[in-house]
């Protein structure tokens, strides 16, 4: 073989040697630091234990735009409820008080609003007119009465009161 071609088989064998070595370095120039979620696992770097304090700071700033949000949703339901008092009318402090037993006033109020809320239910359900004067609960009113409460009419009056508020709430759908 002449020179001329001895030295051009070794330039590409020298070439292909090169390309051969420099083939594992080109493959391995391409993961670097790679993504952040590769590295860093729950806001620490993973490689060198590092925290990510972006990270940290903006969960804390996420869990607090979270708690303001809460905040101003449980306001905003106590305002609805506070409307809601309101378009009833009335301040359950603000029944009359005729006299007679706590007790007595107590039973009675609570037994006229619970049979009242469920014949304006029932009213409404059936598109009958707002009226509770009609019904036999109101004007009978001696339900859950005992004569250890106290004297029978006072109960009535109550009860008959508690039934007109509750009977309004169940037919307006409260």
């Amino acid at each position: 073989m002449n020179s001329n071609g001895k030295g051009l088989l070794t330039r590409v064998l020298m070439l292909a040697l090169g390309v051969f070595l420099a083939l594992p370095a080109v493959a391995l120039a391409g993961q670097g630091r790679g993504k952040p979620t590769d590295i860093f696992v729950n806001g620490h770097d993973a490689r060198a234990g590092r925290v990510d304090w972006n990270d940290n700071q903006r969960r804390r700033e996420r869990d607090e735009r979270r708690r303001d949000r809460e905040e101003r949703r449980r306001e905003r339901e106590e305002r609805q409820d506070e409307r809601r008092d309101d378009r009833r009318g009335r301040d359950w402090d603000r029944y009359d008080n005729y006299g007679g037993s706590y007790q007595l006033r107590q039973t009675g109020l609570n037994a006229g609003y619970n049979e009242g809320i469920e014949e304006g239910r029932n009213d409404r359900k059936r598109g009958d007119r707002f009226d509770y004067r009609d019904e036999s609960d109101y004007r009978n009113a001696t339900k859950d009465y005992s004569s250890r409460l106290g004297d029978r009419e006072l109960y009535r009056r109550y009860f008959r009161e508690g039934f007109a508020n509750g009977y309004e709430d169940g037919y307006r759908g409260y």
